[in-house]
């Protein structure tokens, strides 16, 4: 499994759990109403206008109040396996085979690479990134490209992946950085589910 099969089984398996979670949500805002109209009836012995009236006040305070609960905790659940999946995702990301790590290191690049002339900066502990890797992505690189990248000396605390840098402009393409947008882009798509377009 590469790479990019791991982070969509990953996306996928999160969006079955947050469609879970929607389905629980709803089972619990329904037992809620049964019980907000359980309190209702209790309070039809009051004289009927001042029982309708507080009824139907007291009837949308609580359902407010239950629905604001069941919203935050399916957020506080959703945070939960966020950060469990993301977790995952980042430990199999770095624990990748040479080989499916070169593989996923070469998409990345040349899918940033702008003019291949860049630099690039790898993390201070980076071993897989080299010359070496360096030299087959210039090898690499499509007609109009100068396929003149060079490994930076300059080294930064990255985890894996790299930093293309171009004059001032630099390009983050660290794992971490992959997976927070993800994760951003993920948690947008889950609070449009939760409170609508």
């Amino acid at each position: 499994m590469d790479a990019e099969q791991v982070v969509e089984k990953i996306m996928a398996d999160a969006k079955a759990e947050a469609d879970k979670i929607t389905n629980e949500a709803e089972e619990k805002q329904a037992g809620e109403q049964a019980k907000v109209d359980q309190q209702l009836w209790q309070y039809k012995d009051k004289t009927q206008m001042l029982a309708q009236k507080a009824g139907q006040d007291k009837k949308a305070h609580l359902l407010a109040a239950a629905r604001m609960q069941i919203a935050k905790d399916y957020l506080a659940e959703k945070r939960k396996i966020l950060d469990e999946v993301f977790n995952q995702a980042k430990t199999q990301l770095l624990n990748l085979s040479d080989d499916d790590y070169s593989r996923l290191i070469t998409k990345l690049m040349l899918d940033v690479i702008q003019t291949g002339d860049e630099e690039v900066i790898i993390d201070n502990s980076e071993t897989r990134i080299d010359h070496s890797f360096i030299k087959q992505i210039n090898r690499r690189l499509s007609p109009g490209y100068k396929g003149n990248l060079r490994l930076s000396d300059q080294r930064n605390n990255i985890g894996a992946g790299f930093i293309l840098k171009r004059g001032n402009i630099k390009t983050n393409v660290s794992i971490a950085v992959l997976l927070d947008k993800a994760r951003n882009e993920l948690e947008i798509q889950l609070a449009k589910e939760l409170f609508g377009d």
